[in-house]
């Protein structure tokens, strides 16, 4: 049955990720625009924060702070379908009350870390682009911790995952990899560019990851 700890761990667990990541981007950009170093500091605050994340809420909840996460376990048949959709209610909430407070706190911020392309990158390009990266995250989620080939490991592995994804991803499409992380500062900025192509691409590498993992690289 599931239970109330794990929902308001996985609130509290994208609120955090989507609070330091999208915020240390936010802050960071406002006062030392640098696109170099913006991608690192992306990489950097994203993939640390995932790190205390998973190991505070990993017991509890499995630390999935990512809509996608929660698809690809369910398609992988380790969750089952209506936990997912409370799960995802958790995470939205959490991802929207941390961009509201990042907006708070630096209402004059041109953007608050929203996931949007760059010149020359099209929607198509965004779907295919997030749903591989996607897809790369949500591989390493299923091996490392839902089948506990990393054993304790795990709380290293998935974070250095995103890190790479992000350090890849950053100056294409700022490398979401979580609807969640971008559905709360698009709905709080008022700025959704491409942002259908972000949830199919990213829902979609998810999804793909649990069928391909749960069919040819099932737990023995």
């Amino acid at each position: 049955m599931l239970k109330l700890n794990a929902l308001v761990a996985e609130f509290i667990g994208t609120f955090m990720l989507v609070f330091v990541g999208a915020g240390a981007v936010t802050f960071f950009v406002a006062n030392q625009p640098n696109g170099d170093a913006n991608i690192i500091i992306a990489a950097l605050a994203h993939s640390l924060i995932l790190v205390g994340i998973i190991a505070t809420f990993g017991h509890i909840s499995g630390a999935h702070v990512n809509p996608a996460v929660s698809l690809g376990v369910t398609v992988a048949g380790k969750m089952n379908p209506l936990a997912m959709l409370v799960y995802w209610v958790a995470q939205f909430a959490g991802g929207i009350a941390a961009a509201a407070l990042i907006r708070y706190i630096y209402p004059n911020a041109a953007v608050i870390g929203q996931t949007m392309p760059a010149a020359g990158i099209d929607g198509v390009k965004v779907l295919i682009l997030e749903a591989l990266m996607t897809f790369f995250l949500v591989s390493t989620v299923i091996q490392a911790a839902v089948y506990g080939k990393a054993g304790n490991l795990a709380a290293l592995v998935i974070p250095f995952t995103l890190a790479g994804a992000i350090l890849l991803g950053g100056a294409l499409t700022r490398a979401s990899l979580n609807p969640a992380r971008t559905l709360g500062p698009a709905l709080i900025s008022g700025q959704t560019p491409e942002i259908v192509f972000y949830m199919v691409g990213i829902f979609g590498g998810g999804a793909v990851a649990g069928l391909l993992h749960s069919v040819l690289f099932r737990q023995a």
